[in-house]
């Protein structure tokens, strides 16, 4: 490649921008002595150019005629002094930490770490070109078509959590070569069946460019998840179908616009907390040659050590300044240029580590507060991380929504038949109010889901005691063992009739407990079908059948789930007492002092619930009075908000039980719309019931009933 003029450029933005005629290249490093940038024709043959210019330790230059396609990376030099923190080595050839898109993969071996195996304070000055990936400049211009968000309310949303490759690896209609990709997710087929469900927005999991480590790599095993991320701004190369050398960004962002156009949000799963590179025994890809002691938290007493709250290795050091800049330089890159509509934070309460303890007014959440872009998103967080005092369920600030974690175990529990879950139960079925109310938050900032990536699927939940994870290699440790399910009286397949009977009636009562609590509900891709891992709760490497979505329904017991999902979801749509966006009035599991409140709780006998009787430990049943002509908040046009009413009968006793309707002032006829003993999924009934009559709801199911 011949030398190319080098022009002055600019300090900002980082990164490499073309701006029709040549591209800008700026990289942040306090402690370098010297910059190289390096740029690779198709060949690889390397020409190594000069950054001469540094404003605020920006260094920076313009190539004119350099334009999109062209692969580059960086050489910085500076001091190698592990024990000072500092690991600058100009053989280890480093990804922009602001490239736009990256081609290529790590090929692992003593090359791309900086120190000899066996002697970690050893300067290692193999040359890693040959082996790591590239960035490369993009073209930013995309015909996005008058793409306008869906800005779906939060207390309409209804989230389906999915991931890219495996959302559509096998599906049957997509094109072959476009299984598992940016362009599969954006077919016809795929959007219809989001679309039949009702989903309103897809929560992709991690798409940032990531790395599989070697560990893995040794296994041949890949990072299925990708919760290893080395470039922040970087769309994954893998889940394109067109090219990595910039092919990927116009992809995903057709993506994007396809989903827009059918109504549905996009919200990604980003990981800020850590990075790709590892302890102090990992590589050398980016950050740690760049400025090691900037953008990692390292031990007070020795430098050469890293802070850990996230059981990656490391952690990004959430108060310098740089780091911050690139966090939420990331967040508006997509948000304005990708059209996203949200992040899912994951392990988020690293990011609120500005300092040892989480703090909830950390540097981190004041940004984004102010920020006049990334505060007018969907913000969910997964509020903990692996550090000491790492569980913060309920204490982040009032602009965020949260994974709620205790929604997930307190609905496993109950209808697993644990005792003394009534009253949690009730907080977490009206929006959690003990955890976000306080704080003048509202239901929807309760996420709430009983699936997710991390754990067993729906199916899996009622098929197995214990983890079965021994295809990761790690002889069945890895994954957790509080996983709150239950077999259903068999681990595994089964042809048990009764068995299979009661499974099916428990994805049902976790479906429709879900859908119909208040709050934002969450799906697991493949739980409306009956998606198994095998019962592997931790699938993070598996990348295969274990972890892909299975389109064709092959248990018979399955058969009608996806129309149940379905009615469910219209069932939620159609009626917003079901969805409201302000909290019952008086405590959640006492309802209002009225004469008749927006919500009243009744034993097996129809009698109002008192003290004595949410204290009983022994009970597993109740009945939940939904008042629709009680609704304290108006719609969008400030008008007075008008539903039917709703009874909930809940069994989740091991006995059939016979319920009693409430006294004729909640309602003088009630008819059955839904009961998860029966497969189907047609809700109405044509059979009435009046105050005093009994109903017989059978062992572990749910019935609702409409006010006529």
């Amino acid at each position: 490649m011949a030398a190319t003029a080098l022009w002055p450029g600019d300090s900002y933005p980082l990164g490499a921008t073309y701006d029709g005629a040549g591209t800008n290249f700026g990289l942040f490093s306090e402690v370098a002595h010297r910059v190289e940038l390096c740029l690779f024709d198709g060949g690889g043959t390397e020409t190594r150019v000069d950054l001469h210019e540094v404003d605020g330790f920006v260094w920076h230059g313009y190539l004119p005629g350099v334009g999109p396609g062209q692969r580059y990376g960086y050489r910085v030099h500076g001091a190698y002094d592990p024990p000072a923190g500092q690991r600058c080595n100009p053989a280890k050839l480093l990804l922009d930490p602001y490239a736009k898109a990256i081609e290529g993969h790590v090929s692992w071996g003593q090359p791309v770490f900086s120190y000899a195996f066996g002697h970690p304070d050893r300067r290692n000055n193999a040359d890693s070109a040959p082996y790591v990936p590239r960035s490369v400049v993009i073209n930013p211009y995309f015909d996005w078509n008058l793409d306008r968000p869906p800005r779906t309310p939060y207390h309409e949303t209804v989230i389906y959590e999915a991931h890219v490759r495996g959302l559509t690896k096998e599906h049957p209609v997509v094109p072959e070569d476009q299984r598992g990709t940016y362009l599969g997710l954006a077919h016809p087929a795929v959007i219809a069946h989001l679309r039949g469900l009702g989903v309103t927005a897809i929560e992709l999991m991690p798409v940032h460019q990531f790395v599989t480590n070697s560990r893995l790599d040794d296994r041949g095993l890949h990072n299925y998840w990708g919760y290893n991320t080395i470039g922040f701004f970087a769309p994954h190369n893998d889940y394109s179908a067109s090219g990595s050398r910039g092919q990927q960004v116009q992809e995903f962002k057709s993506m994007v616009r396809s989903l827009h156009q059918a109504g549905i949000e996009v919200i990604l799963d980003v990981v800020y907390n850590h990075t790709a590179e590892g302890n102090h025994l990992g590589p050398t890809l980016s950050f740690r040659g760049i400025d090691n002691a900037a953008y990692y938290r390292l031990t007070d007493d020795d430098r050469r050590y890293y802070m850990d709250t996230t059981g990656t290795g490391n952690s990004l050091l959430m108060r310098h300044p740089h780091v911050l800049q690139m966090i939420m330089d990331s967040l508006r890159y997509w948000v304005l240029e990708m059209h996203v509509d949200g992040f899912r934070f994951d392990l988020a309460a690293a990011l609120a580590r500005q300092f040892h303890e989480v703090d909830r007014l950390s540097v981190f959440f004041d940004l984004v507060q102010q920020d006049p872009v990334v505060s007018q998103v969907k913000l969910i967080a997964e509020p903990w991380d692996v550090g000491d005092g790492g569980y913060h369920v309920g204490n982040f600030p009032p602009l965020w929504s949260e994974w709620n974690g205790k929604y997930r175990d307190t609905i496993r529990d109950f209808w697993r038949g644990q005792t003394a879950t009534l009253p949690e139960f009730a907080y977490r079925l009206t929006g959690s109010s003990d955890l976000y109310q306080q704080d003048s938050r509202r239901p929807v900032a309760s996420v709430n889901f009983v699936t997710a990536h991390d754990g067993f699927t729906l199916a899996d939940l009622v098929s197995y005691d214990h983890k079965h994870n021994q295809a990761n290699g790690e002889d069945n440790r890895d994954g957790s063992d509080d996983n709150r399910s239950w077999n259903c009286g068999h681990e595994g397949p089964t042809d048990d009739p009764a068995v299979r009977a009661l499974r099916a009636r428990q994805k049902r009562n976790f479906l429709a407990t879900l859908l119909l609590s208040q709050g934002v509900p969450m799906l697991l891709a493949g739980d409306e079908m009956g998606r198994t891992q095998q019962g592997n709760n931790n699938a993070y490497c598996q990348d295969n059948e274990i972890s892909w979505l299975n389109w064709a329904v092959h248990d018979e017991d399955d058969q009608a789930l996806p129309d149940f999902v379905r009615a469910l979801v219209r069932v939620r749509a159609d009626h917003p007492v079901f969805r409201r966006r302000r909290f019952f009035r008086g405590q959640a599991i006492r309802g209002g002092r009225q004469r008749l409140g927006d919500i009243a709780w009744f034993t097996l006998a129809g009698e109002e619930m008192t003290d004595d009787d949410w204290e009983a430990g022994f009970a597993k049943s109740l009945t939940v009075f939904l008042n629709g002509r009680a609704i304290s908040e108006p719609d969008r046009r400030g008008e007075r908000i008008a539903d039917d009413s709703f009874l909930m009968l809940f069994n989740a006793s091991e006995h059939d039980l016979a319920f009693t309707v409430p006294p004729r002032r909640y309602g003088s006829r009630w008819a059955k719309m839904l009961d998860t003993a029966t497969p189907g999924a047609d809700f109405e009934n044509d059979s009435a019931v009046k105050p005093g009559d009994t109903m017989t709801v059978i062992n572990r199911s749910i019935q609702v009933l409409h006010r006529g």
